[in-house]
């Protein structure tokens, strides 16, 4: 456990991308079986520790110092794993500390009722450090700037892999991963990759802008629209039917209609959405099936999904990633034309003569279920990773609205220390009376110098205070971006954003001309239009 505690507390304070992959190379190279495949599950969010959850160690931190001075140092602290870590003292009476390995096998098999005396064992036996990596450990909340697909390159590189070939076995593998360790270090066979129900390695498009498409030739390019769902991947082979996000992450369990509607072997990428009555609905929609592991037949019926496909990696056994794009979208068509599918339909090409045609076609689309237009070389090959030249997003502009900062509260992990989630909202009248009703929150948008000067106004401008947040005084406005709005009864404006970031600080304008929920209700009927692209392009070139 303390060589684990080491390698998080040297990523945590290492910035460069790079020097984090030697720490983690090192770690892996050194630290012998099974703690370095359970090292490598934590770093890829591959453990769960169903009875130790954060409201059990809040309540360590209850006992220790009372919950009054827990709170409040918590609150200071920003983080539970450092506060809980720093108010807890070791015990030279209470043994070794564990090992990595020890503490997966313990909790795996321990009651709920066994497992608070086995942490407060180990955290009498830890350091400082050893407790905040146990804590973060069982938290699952490790914010060491590690990504999965770091991890995974890193795991690669001590093998002397390309990381595509450790993602293609990646989900045939469980922790602590022996047989991929010893095909690295060892010689064994590569681990078998089930490649019909497994995760394929996506390709990834290059943002573009409008006066950058002028040195391409439109001739070689297919456009399509960019569905605004969840980019997914649909595997399957034998009896192995899953769905798989972006990222390689099974999300099958919150979408069983998905499951019961494959009926085919292959793996197909595509959108995942939230369709009825042919109409794509909004995202937040959609955002209400995402992350549940619990589905009830209610939200099966009033969101039911829907994958729209775009492109074929994988069909009856054959792989077809090295044909060009024109010649997957062929099988594609030939496939879908065979036995159309209620759950699955092929997102349509949009036809375009020149790019000045495409920037009108990109205009006039107005729908909330579309965040703007993928172009696509016909010849292209499907390359994992985010190739230069093929494939390029041309995202629709975003939204913008001056909004008044109404709440503030601390970030985490290296924000804790500073005011980086703010709420905002917009002028209304209630009962003859103008007042301010939240509309949204954000945490990006802003540089570091920006965020040391939002913190302090938040600071000097504090009215309020409740637990962990702060009310401000109703006086500085904020220029945010967004990608779309929808209704919502989630929210006391009935209405939700999509991807809301700070554009600009907005010192130079009094917050009484900051906008209304009625300009937000005019932007939803301009954003909440049909979707034309369901029936106006759906012939190819």
């Amino acid at each position: 456990m303390q060589a684990f505690a080491a390698l998080l507390d040297a990523l945590s304070y290492q910035p460069a991308r790079n020097a984090k992959l030697r720490l983690i190379e090192t770690y892996l190279r050194e630290t012998p079986d099974p703690d370095r495949g359970w090292a490598l599950a934590a770093l890829t969010s591959g453990l769960d520790f169903p009875a130790a959850k954060p409201a059990l160690l809040r309540g360590f931190g209850e006992d220790k110092i009372g919950a009054e001075l827990f709170h409040l140092s918590y609150d200071y602290v920003g983080d539970l794993a450092e506060t809980l870590s720093l108010i807890w003292e070791t015990d030279p009476n209470a043994g070794p500390p564990p090992t990595l390995g020890e503490v997966v096998d313990t909790l795996q098999t321990a009651t709920k009722m066994q497992t608070p005396a086995i942490l407060k064992r180990w955290l009498d036996s830890l350091d400082a450090t050893g407790r905040w990596a146990l804590l973060k450990l069982l938290t699952g909340a490790l914010r060491v700037g590690v990504s999965a697909r770091l991890a995974k390159q890193a795991v690669a590189n001590i093998g002397n892999q390309p990381v595509d070939a450790v993602e293609e076995i990646w989900h045939g593998l469980t922790p602590p991963y022996r047989p991929l360790f010893d095909w690295l270090l060892h010689d064994a066979p590569r681990p078998s990759s089930n490649a019909g129900g497994a995760f394929l390695p996506p390709m990834l498009a290059n943002a573009i802008e409008r006066a950058e498409l002028d040195a391409l030739d439109p001739a070689h390019f297919r456009a399509e629209w960019k569905w605004d769902g969840i980019r997914v991947q649909v595997a399957s082979s034998g009896d192995v039917k899953r769905l798989y996000s972006r990222a390689g992450e099974d999300v099958s369990a919150a979408f069983p209609d998905i499951i019961e509607a494959i009926d085919f072997e292959g793996v197909f990428d595509g959108e995942l959405l939230v369709r009825r009555d042919e109409t794509v609905a909004p995202f937040n929609d959609l955002q209400q099936r995402l992350n549940r592991k619990v589905v009830t037949p209610k939200m099966l019926k009033d969101h039911p999904a829907h994958i729209r496909l775009y492109d074929v990696l994988w069909l009856e056994g054959e792989d077809l990633r090295a044909l060009s794009f024109d010649q997957r979208r062929a099988r594609l068509e030939a496939w879908n034309a065979e036995k159309p599918r209620a759950r699955f339909d092929v997102s349509p090409l949009v036809v375009f003569t020149d790019w000045a045609h495409l920037a009108q076609l990109r205009e006039q689309m107005t729908s909330d279920g579309i965040e703007g237009l993928m172009l696509k070389r016909g010849d292209s090959a499907y390359l994992a990773g985010r190739p230069k030249g093929p494939w390029f997003k041309w995202k629709r502009d975003p939204m913008l609205v001056d909004c008044v900062l109404m709440y503030a509260q601390r970030g985490h992990g290296k924000r804790s220390s500073f005011y980086s989630d703010f709420t905002f909202g917009c002028w209304r009248e209630a009962a003859g009376k103008r007042e301010l009703a939240p509309v949204g929150k954000a945490y990006f948008g802003f540089t570091d110098e920006e965020l040391r000067w939002l913190d302090k106004w938040v600071r000097d401008h504090t009215t309020n205070r409740f637990g962990p947040v702060r009310e401000v005084a109703p006086e500085l406005v904020l220029e945010i971006a967004f990608d779309g709005i929808a209704r919502s009864t989630r929210h006391k404006s009935g209405l939700a954003m999509r991807f809301p970031r700070i554009n600009r600080i907005r010192t130079d304008k009094p917050a009484a001309e900051a906008d209304t929920i009625d300009n937000l209700l005019r932007l939803l009927g301009t954003a909440g239009v049909e979707n034309p692209a369901e029936s106006a392009y759906v012939t190819a070139p």
